[in-house]
This record gives C-alpha cells, structure tokens and sequence, in this order.
C-alpha cells in the first residue's frame, strides 16, 4: 500500500529484541530501530504496518511481502545470494549459557570448559563460536533449532549452550529457570544482524542512507543502550 512501510518480524517476537510480544509498540530494541528507520525514510509511526514472517521463511528465495524484516538474521554469504541485507545495525557477541547444576558453574576461563559438553544449533555463528572460540574436546552436540537447543539445555542433555549473548538473556529469565550466562565471548565472534529485503530492493540503499545517519548522530548507540545495556556487563571468557 503506497504511504505504508511494511515492516516483517516472528512471533513470538521476545526480549530484548521486542516487549510484550508486540512490536508495535516501540519498544525493544528491534523495535526500536524499525522506528527510527521509518523515521529517517519519512513515515510517521501509524504508517508502519508489521506483519508477521517465520525466521526461515525471511531470508528463503522469491518475492517478499514485505518492505524489510528485522528479526535477529545474520548476514552470511549463503544467504546474500538469495536475499539483500541492509549495513549491519548490531553485532551480538556469543555467550555460553549453563543450566542449575552443571559441572560448569564456577568456569572462569575457556580452558576450564573446553572437556565440556557443549550444545548449539547447526549452521549458525554460534557453532562457529564453540568450534574456533572454545575449541572443546569433543564436537559439540547440534540441534536443528533454537527449541532444541533450549530443551536440551533444560533436560540435562548438554552442559552448557552458546547463543547471541541477548538471546541468552531471554533464555536464562525466561525458558530455562535457574540457569545463567556463564560469560561471552570476544565480539569477533558475534553475529552481524541486518535487515533482510528483497532482492534487488532499492529501498535498501534509503535504509543504508539511514542507518548510516543514525550511527553518526548517535541515535544507534542510544538505542543499543536503552534496550541492551545488560550486555555489557558480562564478563568475557578468555
């Protein structure tokens, strides 16, 4: 609909990324951004429609019912050949998160994890993380999906998970009780998060335009510690 920004993200869309379950509210840090986005690109907030797209579905090849999505996809080569993205807007570090009870609990460093049994979802930065960060003495344990992982790390089946580090700050005050962010990792292992467009979308450069704007003048940084200011205060594993 000309005069409307159609903005795509999954449902559940949870925190930190989104609150309450709605993005239309502004708040979280998605959310967030999509709004100054809109902003720059000269939409007043009731011109930003949000439609619901699976994860999988955002990046899959073909026509898209969407302007942009914006749901925590990070930028690889594989998918660029399908999909554009926009300039990275975050970078999540990777952090190992550890159940109640796991032999874990008081690691302080990468060596005393690494005899650990370590679990992760297949293909994604965060295997990478565990394979060239922890370097474990034995492969990690791979799930097709982000449910998996969790089910795993609340029945025991693994000692530990590494996902983006404000994931995990979802899955230890939400999805696993009791459980806790051991620490991250250095942010050269982090996911670099960018909208996913259409390909060929010439809307991508106005939001490059704008993105690159809000970096600038601060506005990304403020963004970043409004919704995600827990981030930083964990500890970085060595």
């Amino acid at each position: 609909m000309p005069g409307t920004l159609t903005v795509a993200t999954d449902k559940p869309a949870y925190p930190p990324y989104f609150e309450d379950d709605n993005p239309t509210n502004g708040k979280g840090f998605e959310s967030a951004v999509a709004y100054a986005i809109a902003t720059k690109l000269g939409y007043a907030k009731d011109e930003v429609k949000w439609t619901v797209v699976p994860f999988n579905a955002s990046y899959a090849p073909g026509p898209k019912q969407f302007d942009f999505d914006v749901n925590q996809i990070s930028i690889t080569p594989k998918r660029q050949k399908v999909v554009d993205f926009s300039a990275p807007y975050f970078t999540a570090p990777q952090a190992l998160v550890v159940p109640k009870g796991s032999k874990l609990t008081n690691a302080k460093s990468l060596a005393d994890v690494r005899s650990s049994k370590i679990g992760v979802q297949v293909g994604t930065t965060s295997y990478d993380a565990v394979k060239e960060v922890i370097k474990p003495d034995t492969d990690p344990k791979v799930f097709n999906n982000s449910t998996d992982v969790v089910t795993a790390l609340k029945q025991g089946q693994v000692e530990g998970v590494v996902v983006d580090l404000p994931t995990a700050f979802y899955v230890t005050a939400v999805q696993v009780p009791n459980s806790k962010i051991l620490g991250q990792f250095a942010k050269t292992t982090g996911e670099h998060f960018g909208m996913v467009f259409q390909k060929g979308n010439p809307l991508r450069a106005c939001v490059n335009k704008a993105l690159a704007t809000m970096r600038r003048n601060g506005t990304l940084k403020r963004i970043e510690t409004t919704w995600l200011s827990k981030v930083v205060s964990v500890p970085v594993l060595r």
